[in-house]
Parts: structure tokens; C-alpha cells; sequence
């Protein structure tokens, strides 16, 4: 795993947060009748957290996980409505926009680069 850990901290975070994404998003559909989407969430969230365990040797801890949690969260959001229907109202608009700004805001102000 020394290649993972010689990447860019933040590459593999992003990474790791698409990954958390992908099995959030996929979550909904596990089960023994579905064991192919079963074991692509497993891969996905196996994947994601190795990526987060990466991105937390080089970078704080608090914002690594703030930020990979952020990536989640507005992915599976917007999952949710292009994919499953959900409501895309102003509001939740405006919540996601706000976590985004966390996330950017915690990047910025890190003190990692």
C-alpha cells in the first residue's frame, strides 16, 4: 500500500469520498437476491474507507473525515434526486450548497497542502 500512501492526500480523499458515494448510493439495493450490487458496495465501501485511512496519514484527521463525509453526503444527495426521484427543491439546494462550502472552507484552511 506505500503507492497509495504516495499519492496526493487530497486525489485520494476525493477518490475515497466517490467511492463513499457509490456505496451510499448503492446501499438501498444489497441483498441475497442482488449479490452482484451486494459485493459492488462492499468493493466500494472497502475502497472508501482504505482511501480515507490514506488521506488521514498525511492530512488532520477532523478535516480529512469532514470533508470525505461532505463528499458523501452532497453525492448521495444528488443521487438521489438525478437517480431516485427526489425531491429537488430550493432548500435542500441551499443545504447542499452549504456543505459544500464547509468542505471547501476546511480545505482552504487546513494548513495542509
Amino acid at each position: 500500500m506505500s503507492w497509495l500512501l504516495s499519492l496526493n492526500p487530497w486525489l485520494v480523499l476525493v477518490v475515497a469520498g466517490l467511492f463513499e458515494v457509490g456505496w451510499a448510493s448503492g446501499v438501498k439495493y444489497v441483498g441475497l437476491q442482488r449479490p452482484l450490487i451486494s459485493l459492488g458496495v462492499a468493493v466500494a465501501l472497502a475502497a472508501s474507507m482504505v482511501g480515507l485511512w490514506a488521506a488521514t496519514q498525511k492530512l488532520p484527521v477532523g478535516t480529512a473525515y469532514a470533508v470525505w463525509t461532505g463528499i458523501g453526503a452532497v453525492g448521495a444527495a444528488a443521487v438521489g434526486i438525478a437517480v431516485y426521484g427526489e425531491p429537488a427543491t430550493a432548500v435542500r439546494a441551499v443545504c447542499i450548497l452549504l456543505i459544500v462550502a464547509g468542505i471547501v472552507g476546511l480545505k482552504l484552511f487546513s494548513g495542509a497542502h
